[in-house]
């Protein structure tokens, strides 16, 4: 019985330890939150670790996690780093239970490591910023030391009778002070959480009214009406115009960015900038907009992937406001080849000045789908360059454009071993049937979407297993710059088969067969997919 008395008071101490250290975690998040929400909410430990986490992990890894994960990766990512920080706690708690200063010096260091995150993000507005995981890590710490005091006896205990269980004599310490304390702690932390919510939630209201009030003014050139026949009438297929609420968001923005309207601004300076201007968005607002249909591709997208859609962008045109600053194209003298576009939250992106000016309806986009830009998709500003990846060209809540040269400056993903150049690449993608389907024998409908940004869809060809290529039916193209259904119909027979799809851009170019994985410069390959015919 000794020894399972002994037993028993070694798996209670380190369950106090344990709850010790878990509470002290909480408190320092809490007040870490209490503190972000007064000072600014995206200087949050969570978020600014994560955010480090986010710049330091590799492309592959990062592309790993968004093929995984889709949008939910950020959630993943913060469930780990709480994870790991509700581990790390059990562990300091149960070392303080004997070492209480050394415990809480672990704290101590989480505080540091959360001030140089916050410290080191590109959208870092000082010290300030580190304030949060200060005052959370110096609560934490002082949580931890009171707490393991408590569950620890002061002097040793006088011997128990035999068969004690512990409560009084064996180990010695205040049950029920230790308890009250944690109650206490938890009730604390609790309260600094919710209203350091509050006070996050009352920040973002601002840009939240601003949105509400904006109204958009009509384009001074309109979207060309859609022409008959441009949605297909099959079910499963993607719809022309993706809704906002089903458009893809693939972004490393942990916190989304609410930016009131009101305060919003733009620079754009630079090299060959003659005329370096500072607009707000109500002088945006005043000039004329162009309305136009353009389909969005991530460079992330595998092949037969999601990340695609398409929407009708209203905004300015791009190469109005830098001819207006002066800026002229590599190909006409300019002195700068490279457009840098940086967002509030520190995102920077480069595009080809070429590609910008050439003609193409590039913009800064202020509208959606007919109404202002959602938060998620970079209210109250964002670039729209059709025929280039995101990642060199879709800046969500831009604040400012330099103009440089690809020598002289690598932006966020290039440093990251991504291509400095992302014209997108020709696809098409099989909506229906999905893969592994069981369509009964006869006429199935094989459809999809095919895309070649500002170079458009001419010809999609469909395969089955071996079989001889066979050209499908296109809808009507809209533009040059969105996306194109096609759709096939198949005599199916019995057994299993392998449908692959194939198309053929406005320049005659065939989509590669090669296949090629999304880093550097974008996936390739035949989209394919296996069905079963009972």
């Amino acid at each position: 019985m000794p020894r399972v008395s002994s037993f028993r008071n070694i798996l209670s101490r380190a369950a106090r330890g344990a709850l010790a250290g878990v509470l002290a975690a909480f408190t320092a998040l809490a007040m870490a939150e209490l503190v972000a929400g007064l000072v600014r909410p995206a200087a949050g430990p969570v978020t600014v670790v994560g955010g480090a986490v986010i710049d330091r992990t590799p492309a592959a890894v990062k592309d790993f996690a968004i093929r995984t994960f889709g949008e939910n990766d950020k959630t993943v990512l913060q469930l780990g780093i709480l994870a790991v920080l509700a581990v790390i706690a059990v562990g300091l708690g149960i070392l303080a239970l004997s070492h209480r200063r050394v415990g809480a010096a672990g704290v101590l260091l989480f505080g540091v490591v959360g001030s140089a995150a916050a410290l080191g993000r590109p959208d870092s507005n000082g010290i300030g910023d580190a304030l949060p995981s200060i005052a959370g890590a110096l609560a934490g710490a002082i949580v931890l030391y009171v707490l393991a005091s408590r569950a620890v006896p002061v002097l040793a205990p006088a011997p128990a009778p035999a068969g004690a269980d512990g409560h009084g004599g064996t180990e010695g310490w205040n049950r029920r002070g230790f308890l009250a304390a944690a109650g206490a702690t938890a009730v604390a932390a609790a309260s600094a959480g919710a209203l350091g919510r509050f006070f996050t939630s009352r920040q973002g209201q601002g840009a939240v009214a601003s949105r509400e009030s904006l109204v958009l003014p009509a384009p001074a050139s309109a979207a060309p009406a859609l022409p008959a026949g441009v949605q297909l009438k099959v079910a499963d297929i993607s719809p022309f115009t993706t809704p906002n609420v089903d458009f893809y968001r693939v972004d490393t923005a942990l916190t989304v960015p609410k930016v009131d309207a009101g305060t919003w601004r733009l620079r754009i300076h630079g090299r060959g900038v003659d005329r370096p201007r500072t607009y707000t968005l109500d002088e945006l607002l005043a000039r004329p907009l162009i309305e136009r249909d353009i389909t969005l591709t991530c460079v992330s997208n595998e092949v037969g992937g999601p990340y695609v859609g398409t929407a009708r962008w209203l905004g300015v045109s791009l190469a109005s406001l830098l001819k207006e600053a002066g800026v002229r194209p590599p190909s006409d003298g300019g002195k700068a080849d490279q457009l840098v576009a940086r967002s509030v939250d520190g995102m920077t992106l480069g595009s080809p000045v070429e590609d910008v000016m050439d003609g193409r309806d590039a913009m800064l986009a202020v509208g959606m789908n007919g109404e202002p830009l959602p938060f998620d998709h970079g209210f109250p500003v964002r670039m729209v360059v059709p025929g280039l990846y995101g990642y060199v060209s879709a800046c969500k809540w831009i604040t400012d454009i330099e103009l440089t040269t690809f020598d002289a400056y690598d932006p966020y993903w290039v440093k990251r071993k991504w291509a400095r150049k992302a014209p997108i690449k020709t696809q098409a993608r099989i909506d229906t049937p999905k893969p592994f389907a069981r369509p009964s024998s006869g006429t199935v409908t094989i459809a999809g979407v095919a895309w070649a940004q500002h170079r458009g869809i001419t010809r999609v060809e469909v395969r089955i297993d071996d079989g001889p290529w066979k050209d499908a039916d296109l809808a009507a193209q809209a533009t040059l710059d969105t996306w194109r259904q096609w759709f096939h119909p198949w005599q199916a027979i019995p057994g299993g088969h392998t449908i692959t799809v194939r198309a053929t851009d406005g320049t005659g170019h065939v989509q590669s067969d090669q296949r090629a994985p999304t880093i550097p410069d974008g996936a390739s390959g035949w989209h394919s997919v296996f069905v079963t015919v009972p």
